[in-house]
């Protein structure tokens, strides 16, 4: 079975194409033939070695997988059926990652794919838009609140906007010049230029503070002042503060959701209904996973890298 993964940590030449034994689904799992894998953030780290790994290599990375059901597990049965369109987040650990022509994961981790999607687009939204709402819902915001997003045009940053304004909340975004129509046509209501000061350009439109703050950005320290006394600042690389003034700093991680099923489905049906944008930036063919790690590296992607393992 083709893979694409490691045998040491490094920069993105050390991903090579590699065989690996055919996996099997165990109890409770389903096995996936998949076609397209997302390139995100999180697996350059894994293929840099700032992850623990707890197993032997080779590793591969990848947490975004869409394809379709070619086995299923004991005590699996009855959710799917061999052949079935589903998209799937993963948990990868050694060589069990998504970069791989077929993986297996828990039934739990896998949903239907959006209906009228095909599985390069499919493979872009899970990840992100899991760690999107587990952001939002750190927040306890209600209908009607303000919420801040830094990094708005990035994957996390725009799942984000998008969530919250079918949440009914406000959203403030901020946005370099080029991004700035992009951010629009997500749903922002205001766009404050990005940069350090993004803090007191938002304290600028709301002078008290926002009740709550995604920070897709990682500016950290940098964007506590944007947030209102007993707010909640969200992040995403584990920055836990601390930020004074009763804030509340909470790390978010998408490994805590990856079983959560019924999340999953809710996203896929957004994404279905329009309310998550698919956007795919570019697709490389498996085995050069490498040039799309340099890229997504090198910053300024607007949409999703993709691996095509069709």
């Amino acid at each position: 079975m083709k893979a694409i993964g490691l045998t040491e940590f490094g920069g993105p030449e050390v991903l090579k194409p590699l065989e690996l034994p055919e996996p099997q689904a165990g109890a409770g799992q389903v096995r996936i033939r998949v076609y397209a894998a997302a390139v995100n953030p999180t697996d350059t780290m894994t293929r840099a070695g700032t992850r623990s790994q707890q197993d032997p290599p080779p590793y591969v990375p990848g947490m975004d997988a869409a394809g379709v059901i070619d086995q299923i597990g004991p005590g699996a049965e009855g959710r799917f059926a061999p052949g079935e369109a589903v998209v799937a987040l993963v948990a990868p650990h050694g060589s069990h990652g998504a970069y791989a022509e077929r993986i297996v994961v828990p039934a739990e981790s896998v949903v239907p794919a959006p209906e009228g999607v095909d599985f390069v687009r499919a493979a872009t939204f899970l990840m992100n838009s899991m760690t999107a709402r587990l952001a939002l819902d750190a927040m306890g915001l209600s209908t009607g609140d303000t919420v801040a997003v830094t990094g708005a045009a990035g994957a996390f940053g725009a799942a984000v906007v998008q969530l919250a304004k079918a949440d009914g909340l406000r959203v403030i975004a901020d946005a370099k010049d080029s991004d700035r129509e992009l951010v629009r046509e997500l749903g922002a209501d205001e766009i404050v230029e990005r940069g350090d000061e993004v803090a007191v350009r938002i304290r600028e439109l709301v002078p008290g503070g926002v009740p709550g703050l995604a920070d897709g950005a990682l500016l950290n320290e940098r964007v506590v002042e944007a947030v209102a006394d007993g707010g909640t600042l969200a992040t995403v690389r584990g920055w836990q503060g601390p930020a004074g003034r009763g804030i509340r700093v909470r790390p978010v991680s998408v490994r805590t959701a990856v079983g959560d099923t019924a999340g999953l489905a809710r996203l896929a049906r957004q994404a279905e209904q329009g309310v998550l944008s698919l956007r795919v930036a570019k697709v490389f063919p498996a085995e050069q996973a490498a040039e799309a790690h340099r890229i997504l590296e090198a910053g300024g992607v607007r949409g999703r890298l993709v691996l095509d393992f069709g």
